[in-house]
């Protein structure tokens, strides 16, 4: 392009933009060696930094952020970048400390503590990720992506009370609808304050589509064209309660497509999984509509959303309305109000008749259990206690779910069930270096040794599975009860106790447990629950019982009989075709 080295930056910019990066980049670097004294040098350093960082040459792109930074030290907007750029190498400790350190206006710190939230979120310090996000709310609380996730890590790092104390400048309404759907599943058993949250959250981040690209009057194929679309075809919980039911369609009724925007990982599930589609189609690299239009050229009947509101889902391609039927399953628990959705498949437990009015979309209760379950992993190899760091003589109380399931309410019944079992321990994932911190805090204060308080490492599947099988006892979270991790207790032959409230997240285990034929341990308050709980670890023959229960494989011949649930799935499905 022409260009004269010595007019002023504003007038080149018009003409740079939209150019080819090669030439931005010639074109910045001409007017800074001709213009060695002007004051907008920064300006020409930071605008060179972002172009080369688009063009991918991070490490020029940190040199030019540095230059601006030396001529002006409050630029914020190159500290936010470079310290992006920083995270990308891998040296998050120096993008940690450049925005710690960075100079900035007061109307310019709320980036760069939210920058400073995410990644130490991401690193799981959970505490100070929340001081950090928590100095962005005081600036200004109107941020409800900072809201949500500001509360969120309060709860996974067990940082009580779950509301901080509040927020000046909101409301606790306020605070509730900004706090995200995920996390209000854990935070009420409440199905309608859920929706609300869900509908919040779905008004801010993901608007109507301009048309509806189904045939209202569906299609007329031979075969049940059924479209699963997920971002966790893969080592997840998803994946490891899905497998089976894609293995076991019934190819002479339906023909099962895979819409999969989930990231490789080269595991023996994913493997498995995508073998066990008839299409395994790749849509992580589109578009919403791109999605949206690619489901509509297969012509699928039923498509069948498998991450609700959860991290990867797809909304934006749902509120196309590709297929002509569209149901939510499995990955959310909850409401997921968009209009396009037209069912979410649960089961007559987790939605009883009196709550099936506040959900959305419509219920549709299969004949049984709602938990597809996959029954073909052999069993592992016992673990023993001494190897899982137990004592051998011990009452071990389990809860391997995720730590901000558990509430300071669960918690306290918790210390009341360890006062009354003395020979009791409590045994839990090793979720957070937060988390086990300010449980143990807890537990002193509530008159419990800390010790009492174990954590297992992660690790893999099937010692995961095996570990349950060196328990006495599994005490699940309430309001969110645990899902995956219940039926894996059940099938490794451990009793739970849980309690059921009104939310389909709260009945959970209600519905696994029913399955099971062990309703003895589903209780429906929090006194109910402590008391079953004292009642097991107190009378060794009411735990016996419980466990002939569930003895002899009775959980894969129940709520974990794949071929079972497929049929009950199918017969569901064939209901809702157009």
């Amino acid at each position: 392009m022409p260009l004269d080295a010595a007019e002023p930056l504003e007038a080149l910019l018009p003409r740079i933009e939209g150019a080819p990066a090669a030439e931005a980049i010639a074109a910045y670097r001409v007017w800074l060696a001709a213009n060695p004294a002007s004051p907008q040098r920064f300006a020409a350093w930071f605008n060179l930094g972002v172009v080369l960082s688009a063009a991918g040459d991070r490490a020029a792109a940190m040199i030019a952020y540095r230059q601006a930074l030396a001529l002006k030290p409050d630029l914020h907007q190159a500290q936010v970048n470079l310290g992006l750029a920083l995270e990308a190498e891998g040296r998050g400790d120096e993008a940690l400390a450049l925005w710690t350190a960075a100079l900035q206006p007061d109307d310019a710190r709320l980036p760069l503590l939210n920058h400073q939230g995410r990644l130490l979120e991401s690193r799981k310090d959970y505490a100070s990720a929340e001081a950090a996000l928590r100095r962005s709310l005081l600036i200004d609380p109107r941020q409800p992506d900072v809201v949500q996730h500001w509360a969120h890590l309060r709860q996974k790092g067990c940082l009580w009370p779950l509301d901080g104390g509040g927020v000046p400048g909101l409301t606790s309404d306020e605070l509730a609808l900004m706090g995200g759907p995920l996390g209000a599943l854990a935070l009420t058993d409440d199905p309608v304050l859920q929706r609300r949250i869900a509908e919040a959250w779905i008004a801010r981040k993901v608007p109507p589509a301009p048309e509806r690209l189904a045939p209202a009057q569906g299609y007329r194929h031979d075969r049940i064209r059924i479209g699963y679309m997920s971002s966790d075809f893969c080592r997840h919980a998803m994946g490891f309660l899905i497998a089976g039911l894609l293995e076991r369609h019934d190819r002479s009724r339906f023909e099962v497509f895979g819409y999969c925007s989930t990231d490789e990982d080269h595991s023996d599930l994913r493997r498995r999984i995508v073998a066990a589609l008839d299409h395994h189609v790749p849509i992580g690299h589109l578009s919403e509509e791109a999605a949206a239009r690619r489901i509509r050229a297969d012509q699928i009947d039923i498509l069948v959303d498998l991450n609700g509101l959860t991290r990867g889902a797809r909304l934006g391609a749902l509120r196309w309305k590709p297929a002509p039927v569209q149901a939510t399953y499995l990955g959310y628990v909850g409401p997921v109000p968009i209009p396009e959705l037209d069912w979410m498949i649960c089961d007559g437990v987790v939605v009883p008749p009196d709550q099936a009015r506040h959900y959305a979309p419509r219920p549709l209760p299969l004949d049984g259990l709602y938990q597809a379950n996959d029954d073909s992993t052999p069993p592992p190899a016992p673990a023993h206690r001494t190897n899982e760091g137990l004592p051998e003589d011990g009452f071990v109380l389990a809860c391997f779910n995720n730590f901000y399931k558990i509430t300071p309410e669960v918690f306290g019944a918790w210390t009341r069930i360890l006062h009354g079992l003395p020979n009791a321990l409590l045994w839990l994932t090793e979720d957070n270096a937060t988390g086990i911190a300010n449980l143990r805090a807890a537990a002193q204060a509530a008159g419990i040794a800390p010790e009492r308080i174990v954590p297992a490492t992660r690790c893999d599947p099937q010692r995961y599975l095996a570990r349950l099988g060196c328990a006495d006892l599994f005490l699940d979270t309430f309001p969110y009860n645990a899902g995956t991790v219940a039926s894996d207790a059940l099938r490794m032959g451990l009793p739970i106790v849980t309690l059921a409230g009104r939310s389909f997240a709260s009945r959970m285990a209600a519905s696994l447990l029913t399955a099971a034929g062990l309703t003895e341990g589903i209780a429906t308050t929090l006194d109910g629950y402590v008391a079953t709980a004292l009642r097991y670890g107190r009378d060794p023959a009411a735990l016996a019982a419980a466990r002939r229960v569930l003895s002899g494989g009775t959980w894969l011949r129940t709520g974990g009989n794949a071929e079972a649930f497929t049929r009950r799935m199918e017969a569901a499905l064939s209901a809702i075709r157009l």
